[in-house]
């Protein structure tokens, strides 16, 4: 049986990709069906000046326009420190860096689930020394050796 994708996760993988492709830092999708009912999802992203994040803000728009979609309000232009593009059933969070950890969106509505996008960079994996490498370094000696 194939899972049905519902179109307003669609609508908000689409603004999380539009954020993605400005280079937008550390975007998040968090599902909040469960958790309230005033909105769907929330994307949030940050950029690391005020310039990045009016660039990712207006990305949005510019994307969500070519599908035919306008927000129903944009609120903080030109202050660029948080800048909200509201499309009613998924409202967009662009933050400048600093000030995303000050707000902590994402620890506030700590209930809701993170969804994934293709867009999204994957953080890296730690690297594991292998055991040979581990090994050989417990067998070498410490302090002098005899000849």
């Amino acid at each position: 049986m194939k899972k049905i994708i519902e179109p307003t996760l669609i609508f908000a993988k689409q603004i999380a990709e539009a954020a993605a492709k400005i280079k937008a830092i550390d975007v998040k999708i968090l599902d909040l069906r469960k958790v309230t009912s005033f909105t769907d999802y929330f994307v949030i992203a940050s950029g690391t000046s005020d310039r990045h994040v009016e660039a990712i803000a207006d990305s949005i728009e510019l994307e969500l326009k070519k599908e035919g979609q306008r927000p129903i309000g944009v609120e903080g232009h030109g202050h660029s420190q948080w800048i909200v593009v509201d499309f009613g059933d998924v409202v967009a969070h662009v933050f400048y860096q600093p000030v995303r950890g000050i707000y902590a969106l994402e620890k506030l509505w700590g209930d809701a689930k993170t969804v994934r996008f293709a867009g999204e960079k994957k953080k890296p994996a730690l690297k594991k020394k292998s055991s040979a490498k581990k090994a050989s370094k417990a067998k070498k000696p410490k302090g002098k050796t005899k000849k």
